[in-house]
């Protein structure tokens, strides 16, 4: 009888949810996902409106507490303001998260593959796994997902000076073709692109030893008889989402306002915006805070993010699955 020490993978594989690629009903998976996360987005939008807002020079919200921006929002604009480019958010991620998940499962599919023969402690090589697989999935959802990102964000600032009216999606698109052509859509590519990507590849090392600590501390890390719930399942994986989101919202925020700017202002009286003008901008305007205006809203944004992405993803994979 082998006596290797359990690690998570090894876990989660005892309660039917470390489900491969191959495993899965792809149409499944991908009808399900599209459903699901955008129920997930729903809920968390609100904090991304107000996170970006604060972000934003002339909104005037820039100081104030991210409870009190979400107050403001709803005085002025009620319901409909806090889930402005919602719609457009929701319906033009699905191409994207379809993009987003295979390349994801795909890359870990292939990583588990290749390592599988290598003498790789079993945690380790599924932290690679993983950590891999969320740079891949960005890099390949950037191109997707930046002008997606672009028109969103210029729907969440109507109103603010700096930013140009627009009536909807399509009008956000023709104006910014109109003023800077296809690169205006990719207004803040390279920085999300360099910037996410390790990102991406630290919150799911940070997701995977998150729970492998709390299993351990749980007593699972070397009784391979003894296996969890699904609650238990759900609530570990819960609070290793919530702590990865929380580590990453600390790291990324700055350049996350640098980003923000950088997609919706149009003009700073100095030509066309580049990163270094905005971070300049923003230097001289709050100093080094200033990076992180909007930073209790995204704080929640993210934690939140993590806690019911994973749980979602989970999920989805479960009910995915192939019957033996």
């Amino acid at each position: 009888m082998e006596t290797e020490t359990a690690t998570a993978p090894q876990l989660a594989a005892l309660a039917d949810t470390d489900i491969n690629w191959d495993r899965l009903d792809k149409v499944r998976f991908h009808i399900l996902g599209a459903f699901l996360f955008t129920v997930q987005s729903a809920l968390i939008h609100p904090t991304a409106v107000v996170k970006t807002r604060m972000q934003v020079a002339g909104s005037g919200l820039s100081q104030m507490t991210g409870f009190s921006v979400f107050m403001h929002i709803l005085r002025s604009n009620g319901i409909p303001g806090i889930f402005r480019g919602f719609g457009t958010s929701s319906v033009g991620s699905v191409p994207g998260r379809v993009l987003a998940l295979t390349s994801l499962e795909v890359s870990k599919d292939m990583i588990l593959k290749y390592t599988k023969d290598l003498n790789m402690p079993e945690a380790t090589r599924a932290g690679v796994a993983n950590g891999f697989a969320g740079m891949v999935s960005n890099l390949i959802s950037c191109v997707y997902f930046v002008p997606l990102d672009v028109i969103c964000q210029r729907l969440m600032v109507q109103g603010i000076p700096g930013t140009k009216s627009c009536t909807g999606p399509f009008d956000v698109i023709r104006k910014v073709l109109k003023a800077e052509g296809v690169r205006g859509m990719y207004r803040g590519f390279g920085l999300t692109a360099v910037s996410q990507s390790p990102a991406q590849a630290l919150w799911w090392g940070a997701y995977g030893a998150a729970q492998h600590i709390i299993w351990r501390n749980l007593g699972y890390g070397d009784n391979m008889d003894k296996r969890p719930s699904h609650m238990q399942m759900v609530a570990v994986q819960a609070t290793a989402g919530l702590a990865a989101g929380a580590c990453s919202s600390v790291i990324t925020t700055p350049i996350d306002t640098v980003k923000t700017r950088l997609q919706v202002i149009d003009d700073y009286g100095v030509g066309r915006p580049s990163v270094l003008k905005t971070t300049k901008m923003l230097l001289r305007e709050d100093g080094w805070k200033g990076f992180y205006r909007g930073f209790g809203p995204r704080f929640l944004n993210m934690s939140f993010y993590g806690t019911t992405m994973i749980v979602t993803y989970e999920i989805i994979k479960r009910l995915s699955a192939k019957q033996a």
